[in-house]
């Protein structure tokens, strides 16, 4: 494996710890409004209140691997989406406020307020991701010198809003799960509830992107003809998502939110195989930023993998004691969100 190669499979697995932990996060911010009562709101917010700013370390842990091992890709990215990328900013900035500000005042008016901003603000965080995916396939104007050339609505087109309603449905799905493993009586039953109903949510909109993908970017199957082992990722992404429903009527959360998170995983994969050897993929594809004409120097990058190789086991070590000692029910204290 060449040292381009490296870089693009170790984004792929930020990308996914990314998605697979502060896609629960944002289910719950989505799924926020299925309290009825303020004990409830609390209750939901306490279930990520002390996980999900650590779960955001993967996306600048990305953002900064992307900017270090394909300088060229992150200069496209974050000057030509910057409309886009400032709503993304602005829509994850209003969630944390909304975590910190809600219950520090005892007025249902401020309080109702900040519960309308987390959720908009969560929502609005995921369609941005899902358009931002939808696009990264669909492919961008670019021209010769990758230096993209369209406006901010160029980026809301059918197929990349398709997406980003996949996004919502996946965390939504997503987010119940892990709703219903922390807490307990009627607001987990009401889970319960939401649980068929986004899945159902998910199953319908995963099948018509998948249908829309073969469709409209039918370049994204060239690497399984080249790769065909492949296909057992597919297999397997397929069994995950049946497996959802099996664990839920079961009543086995665990096993549900294993699967839900294996469904995150095998769909970036998917994702970055469909994509390969492109980061940004151009509207004439002559055009596109790949792994090696947006990349650093290999002295940068040989450095840039050996400080990883440093790095990365203490993300790891950190996610995994954070969710440790917060694991469990939800409890609500005086002195919790």
């Amino acid at each position: 494996m060449d040292l381009n190669i490296f870089w693009f499979v170790l984004l792929g697995v930020l990308l996914a710890g990314y998605a697979i932990l502060d896609g629960f996060d944002l289910g719950v911010g989505i799924l926020h409004p299925v309290a009825k009562t303020d004990l409830e709101r609390r209750t939901i917010l306490n279930s990520i209140g002390p996980i999900w700013d650590g779960n955001e370390v993967w996306l600048v842990t990305f953002g900064g691997a992307l900017f270090a091992a394909f300088p060229e890709a992150y200069a496209t990215v974050f000057s030509g989406f910057y409309t886009a990328f400032m709503l993304l900013l602005l829509a994850l900035i209003f969630r944390a406020v909304s975590l910190e500000f809600r219950s520090k005042v005892q007025n249902a008016r401020w309080r109702h307020a900040w519960d309308h901003a987390f959720f908009g603000a969560s929502l609005l965080a995921t369609l941005l991701f899902g358009v931002a995916v939808g696009n990264a396939m669909y492919g961008v104007p670019l021209n010769a010198r990758g230096i993209y050339v369209g406006t901010f609505f160029d980026l809301l087109n059918w197929y990349a809003l398709l997406c980003g309603a996949l996004a919502v449905a996946l965390f939504s799905m997503h987010g119940s799960i892990y709703l219903y493993l922390k807490t307990e009586g009627a607001l987990q039953e009401r889970i319960h509830h939401q649980i068929w109903r986004t899945f159902g949510f998910f199953l319908v909109l995963y099948f018509l992107v998948t249908i829309a993908t073969l469709v409209a970017v039918p370049r994204s199957l060239q690497n399984f003809d080249e790769h065909p082992w492949a296909w057992i990722v597919v297999v397997l992404n397929v069994l995950a998502v049946a497996n959802v429903p099996r664990a839920i009527y079961q009543r086995r959360p665990v096993y549900a939110f294993v699967s839900s998170s294996a469904t995150i995983a095998a769909l970036v994969f998917l994702f970055g195989i469909a994509l390969f050897p492109a980061l940004v993929t151009g509207r004439e594809i002559e055009n596109s930023l790949t792994i090696y004409n947006a990349a650093s120097s290999q002295k940068t990058l040989t450095i840039m993998a050996f400080i990883a190789g440093l790095g990365m086991p203490f993300v790891v070590a950190y996610t995994v004691v954070i969710y440790w000692t917060f694991r469990g029910k939800v409890k609500v204290g005086p002195h919790s969100y």
